[in-house]
C-alpha cells in the first residue's frame, strides 16, 4: 500500500522529469505514457482503499511533528481519482493535437504532469504546512500554464492570476506560521489535540480561513476569475476550473475537523452568507452573458458557493453534498470548455450564438454539452443532483430552510442560462450542413459529460469510498 501511495506522486513527477529531459518530437510520446501511468496509479490506490481501508505513509520514515504525513484515505482515493480522469483525459487532447514540431509542447507536458503531481499530492496531505506547500506547487504550476505561448494577452492573464492566488497564499501562511509558533507543530491531529480557544489561535485561524477564502474565489473576491477563465487557453481554463480553481476548499476542507469547536461554530455562518452570494450573484451574472466561456466562469463561482454552503450546515450529508459538487463540477465544467473550444476552432470565437444548430452540426459535442447542463442544473439522475439533493437534505434536518430557499434559486437560474444554451443547440432554423472537427476534444468532452453521468447512478459505490476513514 505504501508504494501505491508514492506512486501516485512519484508516477507524474518522474514522467514530467523525463519529458522535460526529451526532444519535442518524443514529449508528446514521453507525456502520453507518463499519463496513463498515473491514471492506473490513481485507480490502483483507490481499489486499494476500496479494499483495506486508509493507509498512512511517513515520508523518510519520519514520524509527527518532524515528519510529512501522508494520508490515504476515502476522500483522497476519490479526489485522485477524479482528477486522474480529467487531467488524463485533457491530457490525452493535448498530446492528440500536438504533431511534435511545436518548440514549448515539452515545457507544456512536463508542467502539465508537475501539476498533477501536486494535486496528488495536495489531496495526500495530512499537516498544514504541507497543504500550503502542495498548494503553491499547484498555483506556481498553473501561473506558468497559463503563460506558455508567450503572446502578451497569455502573460497578462497569468499575472492577473498569479498577484491575487499569492497573497492569498501569504495571509495563509502567516496563520501557519502562528499555529506552529503556538503549538510547536503543523500535523493536524497533533493540533486538534492541543489546540485551545485563545486570541493567538483565533487569529491564525482566521487568516488560515481568509486566505483560502481569497484563493478559492469565494464572493466578493470572486472578480479575477471570470477573466482569466475567458481568456486563457480553453485545455488550461478547463484544468483551472475542474482541479486548480478546488484545491483551495481541499485544503479546508482537510484542515476543518482540527478547528476547535466554537470556532467552526462561529465561522460557519460567516461562510454560509458568504456562500449564498456567490450562488445568487454568480448565477445572475451568468444569465447575462454573452460568451459561453464566461457563462461557464460565472456559473464556476457559483458553484464555489455550493461547496462552501457546508461550513454553515455542518452535518456528514452535507459535507457529502459538497463533495459530490466537487466532483460532478469539476466534470461538468471541463466538458464545457472543451465544447466550448470546439465552438471557437469552427467559428473564431466563443459567442453564445456559436451553440446555434449545434445538435445538428457536431451531435458527438452537443451531447457532451447536455450531460453537463444537467449536472450544472442538477438534474436527475447526475452527480450534479446528488450532491445539491444531500445538501437539500442537509439544510431540512437542521431547519435551515434559507439554505433550501437559496439552493433552489440558484438551481432555477442555472437552469435558466443552460436551458438558453441547449435551446440555441437544437435550433435548426434552415439547413445546417453537418461540420467536421478534431475527434479528440469532441470525444474527451463527451467522456467526462458521461463521467458526470456516472457519477450520479453510482453514488452508493462512491459515498462508500468517501466514508473509509474520513470524519468530516
Amino acid at each position: 500500500m505504501n508504494a501505491t501511495v508514492a506512486a501516485v506522486l512519484l508516477v507524474p513527477l518522474v514522467a514530467a522529469l523525463a519529458v522535460a529531459l526529451v526532444g519535442s518530437r518524443a514529449a508528446r510520446y514521453v507525456a502520453g505514457a507518463g499519463v496513463a501511468a498515473t491514471l492506473a496509479s490513481a485507480i490502483d490506490l483507490a481499489r486499494r482503499v476500496e479494499r483495506d481501508g486508509p493507509a498512512e505513509l511517513h515520508v523518510g520514515g519520519w514520524a509527527a511533528p518532524l515528519g510529512i504525513l501522508l494520508r490515504a484515505d476515502g476522500l483522497a482515493a476519490v479526489l485522485s481519482l477524479a482528477i486522474a480522469i480529467i487531467a488524463s483525459t485533457l491530457g490525452f487532447v493535448t498530446v492528440a493535437r500536438t504533431t511534435g514540431r511545436e518548440t514549448s509542447a515539452a515545457r507544456f507536458f512536463a508542467v502539465w504532469l508537475f501539476a498533477w503531481a501536486g494535486s496528488n499530492a495536495l489531496v495526500l496531505s495530512s499537516d498544514v504546512f504541507n497543504l500550503y506547500v502542495t498548494l503553491e506547487l499547484v498555483t506556481i504550476a498553473a501561473v506558468v500554464l497559463l503563460s506558455i505561448g508567450g503572446e502578451r494577452g497569455a502573460l497578462r492573464v497569468a499575472l492577473r492570476y498569479m498577484l491575487i492566488a499569492l497573497p492569498g497564499s501569504l495571509v495563509y501562511l502567516v496563520g501557519v506560521a502562528l499555529l506552529y509558533g503556538r503549538y510547536a507543530t503543523l500535523d493536524l491531529a497533533l493540533i486538534a489535540e492541543r489546540m485551545t480557544s485563545t486570541p493567538v489561535t483565533w487569529a491564525a485561524l482566521w487568516l488560515l480561513v481568509a486566505g483560502l477564502v481569497l484563493k478559492a474565489a469565494l464572493f466578493p473576491v470572486h472578480a479575477w476569475l471570470p477573466p482569466v477563465y475567458a481568456n486563457a487557453r480553453a485545455i488550461v481554463a478547463a484544468l483551472l476550473a475542474a482541479i486548480v480553481g478546488k484545491t483551495a476548499f481541499i485544503v479546508v476542507l482537510r484542515v476543518w475537523p482540527a478547528l476547535p469547536h466554537a470556532f467552526a461554530a462561529s465561522a460557519g455562518p460567516i461562510l454560509g452568507a458568504l456562500a449564498s452570494g456567490a450562488i445568487v450573484w454568480g448565477s445572475v451574472l451568468a444569465l447575462r452573458q454573452v460568451r459561453l466561456r464566461l457563462v461557464i466562469a460565472y456559473s464556476s463561482v457559483a458553484h464555489t458557493g455550493y461547496l462552501f454552503l457546508w461550513f454553515a450546515l455542518a452535518t456528514p450529508a452535507a459535507w457529502e453534498g459538497a463533495v459530490y459538487i466537487v466532483l460532478s463540477h469539476a466534470f461538468a465544467v471541463a466538458a464545457l470548455f472543451l465544447v466550448s473550444d470546439t465552438l471557437e476552432r469552427l467559428g473564431g470565437d466563443d459567442r453564445i450564438e456559436q451553440v446555434h444548430g449545434l445538435s445538428a452540426r457536431l451531435p458527438l459535442s452537443f451531447f457532451a454539452l447536455a450531460l453537463a447542463a444537467a449536472s450544472i442544473m442538477g438534474m436527475p439522475p447526475t452527480g450534479g443532483f446528488i450532491g445539491k439533493w444531500l445538501l437539500v437534505r442537509a439544510a431540512i434536518e437542521t431547519d435551515q430552510w434559507w439554505a433550501v430557499v437559496v439552493l433552489v434559486a440558484g438551481s432555477l437560474v442555472s437552469a435558466g442560462y443552460m436551458f438558453r444554451i441547449l435551446r440555441l443547440a437544437l435550433t435548426t432554423a434552415g439547413p445546417i450542413e453537418r461540420v467536421h472537427a478534431p475527434l479528440a476534444g469532441q470525444f474527451a468532452a463527451f467522456v467526462l459529460g458521461i463521467a458526470g453521468f456516472v457519477l450520479g447512478l453510482g453514488s452508493g459505490v462512491v459515498l462508500d469510498l468517501l466514508a473509509k476513514g474520513f470524519t468530516p
